[in-house]
Order: structure tokens, then C-alpha cells, then sequence
């Protein structure tokens, strides 16, 4: 037998700030209940004005658009929270998908809720979580991540960082920087499976799961790889392998404490297996790493 629903959860308040899940591609995903909400509330609060009009005029819904996007949120938050405290009711949408995962909205959420707002969510569509359902990676334990740093570099650093968690990673990508992400997953992970999941619920939708190291050869071998939006479900660290992690940063601070961050790099590198640069370069996060004089290595 299914729950009772509740009536009251259909119908749009005054005072209410609606939390609504859009399309990521296929409109036929819009719920009945977003529907009627968007076209109950006030207003609606949008990530990008023209790009929202376009899904409301489909739907042959007619309401005032409010731009709420990265750039004036902060701003334009506390206007919105007296419009509801005033009884208006209004929806928050992102481009597409659930507002705040990578978009906009946190700040008005959190506004509204300080200042005793009720806030509803109105669940739908997230490639995250679309692309963890069908990736055949571990999806009891995950950590969204979204986008990593733009600049190799950075990129590289952030994955060697995070390469031992042993919770399923999600991360985001765009075309651009798609075939780049893949050499940096290939060199940091290796034999770690990954799963790329590209325009989900779009006309060339495409899923493939892989070791890590076979990403740049997988985009490489068809231009239209590289085009779209991108969801990368990577396996999680073994739990051995975590705790070697840890054993490997009391190793490094022992050694760096007492002999400065370039030779302690070096040794700990001899004991562990691991890369000089990277744990040099880990070294330079605990806060001090000494010359052996007490002095910051220049």
C-alpha cells in the first residue's frame, strides 16, 4: 500500500521559498509537482534569465524572472527574503538540475532560513546522482566534489589530494577542459575505474567506465567525445590503501620536523615508495615545513 500523500504538499504558500529540480536535458523530466509549483509562486528566481524563459515557455508558463546567479546572490539575497517575509512565494531554479549542486542559491537558502522562512524541496533530476546510478561504482559512501581546478597544476594536486578517499568521487567537467581532466586522472589514479557520463538524458547521451589510465586514448579516438557536459564517477581508494596514506603523512612529518622539508621529502620518498615532488609538496601544507632550523624552506 503507498504512503498517504500530503495535499499540502502540492500546493504553493505564501511565504515559501520552493527549491525546484529542472530538466538536465530531457523535459519530459520536469515533475508534475515542479509544474505546478512554477506556475503557483510569485516569482521565480533563475541562474540565467534567458536560458530559463526558454524551459517556462515550453511549458507555457508566464511569471517575472529574478536573476540569482554567483555575482550578485549576496546582493540580491536579502531583498528576496522580504519579498517572502511579505508573503510572496517564490521558486529558485538553476540552469539545470537541483539548485546549489555547483549552482547558485546557497546564500538565499541559508538567508531564508535565518530569518525563520520555510524552505521546500521539490527533488528531480542531478547528473551527479544520475550518473552514480548507472556507473556500476560503489555508490554507498560518494563525495561530490563538482569542478576541479582549471589550471593542470592546481588539478593535479586537488585529485593527489583527494585519491585517498575511499568514498566514490563525483566530479564535474566541461568540453573544454574534458581531455585535459583525463591525462591528470590517468597520471594520479592509474588502474582506479572510472566512469565518464556525458549529455545525460540529451540526444547523444554516452556512458563508459574504465581504468583511469585508459581515459586520454577513450577521448582521443572520437572528436565527439569531447562535446557536452560531463559527470566522472571515480572508484574510491581500497582501505589499505588509505591507511597507508595516513602512515605515510606521520612518516613525512616526523622526518620533515627533523630534517626540513627538502631532505625529509627525499628520505620519506626512499621509505615509502611515494614521489619526492608530491610529498614535498604535501609537506608545504602542514603549516611550517622547516629548513631543520626552524625556518621556512624558501
Amino acid at each position: 500500500m503507498e504512503p498517504p500523500l500530503n495535499p499540502a504538499a502540492s500546493a504553493v504558500q505564501s511565504g515559501h521559498l520552493y527549491v525546484v529540480a529542472t530538466p538536465i536535458g530531457n523535459l519530459g523530466d520536469l515533475s508534475p509537482r515542479a509544474l505546478e509549483v512554477l506556475r503557483g509562486v510569485d516569482a521565480i528566481c533563475a541562474e540565467d534569465t534567458r536560458n530559463s524563459a526558454g524551459l517556462l515557455n515550453h511549458f507555457g508558463l508566464r511569471k517575472p524572472l529574478l536573476a540569482l546567479h554567483d555575482h550578485n546572490e549576496e546582493q540580491v539575497a536579502a531583498g528576496l527574503v522580504a519579498r517572502l517575509a511579505g508573503g510572496e512565494s517564490l521558486a529558485l531554479i538553476s540552469d539545470a538540475g537541483t539548485p546549489l549542486v555547483s549552482d547558485p542559491g546557497f546564500r538565499l537558502v541559508r538567508a531564508a532560513r535565518e530569518a525563520g522562512l520555510p524552505v521546500v524541496a521539490l527533488p528531480g533530476p542531478c547528473a551527479a546522482i544520475a550518473a552514480l546510478s548507472i556507473s556500476g561504482i560503489a555508490s554507498d559512501r560518494f563525495l561530490f566534489v563538482g569542478f576541479l581546478p582549471a589550471k593542470s597544476s592546481q588539478r593535479r594536486a586537488a585529485l593527489e589530494e583527494l585519491a585517498p578517499q575511499t568514498a566514490t568521487l563525483l566530479l564535474y567537467e566541461s568540453s573544454h577542459r574534458i581531455a585535459d581532466c583525463a591525462v591528470d586522472l590517468a597520471a594520479v589514479l592509474g588502474d582506479r575505474r572510472v566512469c565518464i557520463a556525458r549529455e545525460l538524458t540529451k540526444l547523444f547521451e554516452q556512458s563508459e567506465a574504465m581504468p583511469a589510465a585508459g581515459l586520454p586514448a577513450w577521448i582521443a579516438a572520437d572528436a565527439n567525445r569531447e562535446k557536452g557536459e560531463f559527470v566522472l564517477v571515480v572508484e574510491g581508494a581500497p582501505r589499505q590503501q588509505a591507511t597507508a596514506a595516513a602512515d605515510v603523512e606521520r612518516i613525512l612529518r616526523v622526518l620533515v620536523k627533523e630534517l626540513g622539508a627538502s631532505q625529509g621529502a627525499r628520505l620519506a620518498a626512499e621509505i615509502t615508495g611515494r614521489k619526492k615532488r608530491e610529498l614535498y609538496e604535501m609537506s608545504l601544507g602542514f603549516g611550517g615545513a622547516a629548513d631543520g632550523t626552524g625556518n621556512r624552506e624558501g
